[in-house]
């Protein structure tokens, strides 16, 4: 789909707390050094921000707290208020409860009123799939701003301050690999001088068996059944499969060649996962910006901190194509963007 007149007016973003890194993760868990390591060199995570005090096992940030702060900062950058916001959607793998919806709490938080609101409620793929709606909206004229917001807090489904002997092996590689954070994009149809431009948003099932799951509080109360299920071998398998057809895709749709790209911003499940994602690609020369070794995945909000990353780096002419893959149900897709 080409979205030639939809700018993006800013992005910008929110961590919860004080870095956290391996050692001091380890030493939480009481799982010493060799799993420090580990969550290093095996997942390749060496830091992340966590919305629970680690000392004493407190929720410090919500959901909404951290899209509310994204919001705000993005809204300032474009120099815009919550009467200019026309429309918000929220992408989420983990809402902060199952009512209010969370984009709901922002915003009446941001103080918008009398506009129409969506929580797209998936894993990875939610973010772009908020994209897609905003993008659709503004092209027919039902908007003209628009914030999208993602992001997630893992931290909630799997206490690090809990028994680690009773989590499963999925739980403890989610506590090495997640984050939380979460961001926001104002999307307009004003044009405005340098504003970068989304040229194709695309998300689409790919089918096949889930190779993670979270369960929701509710149903398996009680029951014993882990929180996180992954199957780790088919995730690094499949997900860089997923992300070379999404980048064929998008550059199909966007009209541009291999050649054409600045920046990479790959799915961020793990370093090793980012790397072959690269190698796939066969484009050893793409400039990649990573940063789940420093803040870990953050889920939904993972793309937003890689954009607003990117595009601080981006001059006129240049490009990004950021790639999204969901491992819950098998979803691909992304986003590619042009600085004029």
């Amino acid at each position: 789909m080409n979205t030639p007149t939809i700018h993006i007016l800013s992005v910008r973003t929110a961590l919860p707390g004080p870095l956290v890194d391996n050692a001091a993760l380890a030493r939480r868990l009481g799982v010493g050094d060799a799993w420090a390591q580990w969550a290093e060199t095996g997942v390749g995570v060496r830091s992340r921000h966590l919305a629970r005090d680690l000392e004493s096992g407190e929720i410090t940030h919500t959901l909404a707290d951290l899209g509310e702060s994204a919001a705000r900062e993005a809204l300032a950058a474009a120099g815009l208020d919550a009467q200019d916001v026309d429309l918000l959607v929220m992408g989420t793998t983990m809402p902060d409860m199952l009512m209010p919806a969370t984009v709901n709490i922002v915003a009446d938080r941001l103080g918008v009123n009398d506009v129409p609101t969506y929580q797209l409620q998936a894993g990875c793929s939610a973010l772009v799939q908020a994209f897609q709606i905003a993008v659709r909206r503004l092209a027919g004229g039902a908007a003209r701003t628009a914030l999208v917001l993602g992001g997630d807090t893992w931290v909630k489904h799997v206490d690090p301050s809990g028994d680690v002997k009773r989590l499963s092996p999925a739980e403890l590689v989610t506590l090495a690999l997640a984050g939380d954070g979460a961001g926001c994009a104002v999307l307009s149809v004003e044009p405005r001088p340098g504003a970068p431009v989304l040229r194709s948003v695309r998300s689409q099932l790919a089918g096949g068996p889930p190779a993670q799951t979270v369960e929701w509080f509710g149903a398996h109360a009680g029951t014993g059944r882990p929180a996180v299920t992954e199957d780790r071998a088919a995730v690094e398998e499949r997900v860089p499969v997923l992300a070379a057809e999404a980048w064929r895709e998008l550059l199909e749709d966007a009209g541009w060649k291999d050649s054409d790209v600045d920046v990479l911003l790959p799915p961020q499940y793990s370093g090793r996962i980012t790397t072959r994602v690269s190698e796939l690609l066969g484009l050893p020369g793409l400039r990649a910006t990573s940063c789940v070794e420093e803040i870990g995945n953050n889920g939904n909000g993972l793309l937003l901190f890689q954009l607003e990353q990117a595009l601080a780096g981006l001059t006129g002419g240049g490009r990004a194509v950021g790639l999204t893959v969901e491992a819950t149900e098998w979803a691909r897709g992304g986003i590619a963007v042009e600085v004029p």
